[in-house]
């Protein structure tokens, strides 16, 4: 990822991605989680503090490793065990994993939809995908000035796009939408149209 990618940029997001509206959106998104759960895009580990008790252990995937130094602090006062896995997630096992959980990360994945299949395949039967991403806005203004802004967006952002369809996506990697909240965050709107749900391993 180079230096700003690997060094950077994750200091940056973990002040900018810890404001009060995130925080509570990462509370929903986490609250219905238990057993065995793989969190991509693991970052500083800012949603560490809202892993409801009933989960037992978490799998942590990011390759910028200079986030598990910034979540030092948030890791030592939960009670969660965290384990950081650095291979490639097509090392991890088949229907090994109760839920899945990716918070603004699938903007940034290269190969999106391959990440997506491998979350599918290491899912057990009934489990899910918890997500919240921003994304394509359905209002054609909103829209065009995201694809306008998208090269901008993915030079300083480490590669994040605006203008993926984040339902499209998860529907497309096999799962099936049990929730699906769309809303603008706080901030322009370009960057804070939010897809906020959860997809099913049926």
């Amino acid at each position: 990822m180079g230096f700003y990618g690997d060094h950077v940029l994750p200091r940056v997001l973990n002040v900018a991605m810890a404001n009060r509206e995130y925080a509570n959106i990462r509370q929903r998104v986490a609250s219905t989680l238990s057993g065995e759960v793989l969190e991509v895009g693991f970052g500083s580990g800012l949603n560490v503090p809202f892993y409801p008790a009933q989960v037992r252990r978490v799998v942590a995937v990011d390759p910028a490793t200079v986030g598990q130094t910034l979540a030092r602090s948030r890791l030592a006062a939960s009670p969660v065990r965290v384990e950081f896995f650095a291979g490639d997630m097509s090392l991890l096992a088949d229907e090994s994993i109760d839920h899945v959980l990716v918070t603004w990360t699938l903007c940034t994945i290269v190969d999106v939809e391959g990440a997506l299949a491998q979350m599918y395949r290491v899912v057990r039967r009934g489990g899910q995908l918890h997500f919240v991403e921003h994304g394509r806005s359905p209002e054609p203004g909103v829209a065009r000035w995201q694809d306008r802004l998208n090269p901008l967006q993915r030079a300083w952002a480490g590669g994040c796009n605006l203008n993926r369809r984040i339902d499209s996506l998860v529907v497309a990697a096999g799962f099936e939408l049990a929730t699906l909240d769309n809303f603008y965050a706080q901030g322009l709107r370009p960057m804070e149209y939010m897809y906020e749900g959860v997809g099913t391993k049926a």
